[in-house]
């Protein structure tokens, strides 16, 4: 009997510990989530001023514009981690090229507001790469505890499943945009 109690106790300890575990590391997850759409709300607020700014020295590079603000509108719709993480990087891209723009334009790029919003748009580049480290990191955790013996049990008794990594394909990091 009394074996059988500490048997009992045992398994009662470690399935509370593995379950506040999974929910440790799943609230990490969505944290880190909630700070890269903080970065990724800086950005999209960035970009219509960074549009103006172009748009007032460089009228027609329109396509370039309007490319810039489709991406945006279209991230700000997905909800899909993965989905989200491909529209960001194509938006990336066209932010370089309008920010390359400027090359074309020696009255821009002596503009104050937008070497402003230049450094602006570094540093929150930047800030999505943390943020995404430290979110994926976090996913990474996660999904390993989810698929690892004994944890897989709790996982699946109480519906854990395991997160979607945000892939920012890109190729390039914020200081490019320097």
């Amino acid at each position: 009997m009394i074996i059988f109690s500490v048997v009992t106790l045992g398994v009662l300890t470690w399935l509370v510990i593995s379950y506040n575990l999974l929910v440790r590391d799943r609230t990490r997850v969505i944290t880190a989530w909630s700070d890269i759409e903080v970065q990724l709300k800086r950005r999209h607020d960035l970009i219509p001023k960074l549009v103006e700014v172009v748009k007032r020295y460089a009228a027609y590079e329109s396509a370039t514009l309007s490319a810039v603000t489709a991406l945006r509108t279209e991230s700000e719709k997905m909800h899909d981690v993965a989905g989200k993480g491909e529209v960001e990087g194509r938006l990336s891209d066209k932010i370089r090229a309008l920010v390359a723009v400027a090359e074309g334009y020696p009255e821009l790029k002596a503009s104050h507001s937008y070497l402003d919003l230049q450094h602006n748009l570094t540093e929150v580049e930047k800030n999505i790469q943390y943020a995404r480290r430290y979110y994926n990191g976090a996913v990474r955790n996660l999904n390993v505890r989810v698929s690892s013996f004994p944890d897989i049990l709790v996982a699946r008794l109480f519906s854990f499943k395991p997160a979607q990594f945000f892939k920012f394909d890109s190729g390039q990091t914020g200081d490019d945009i320097d």
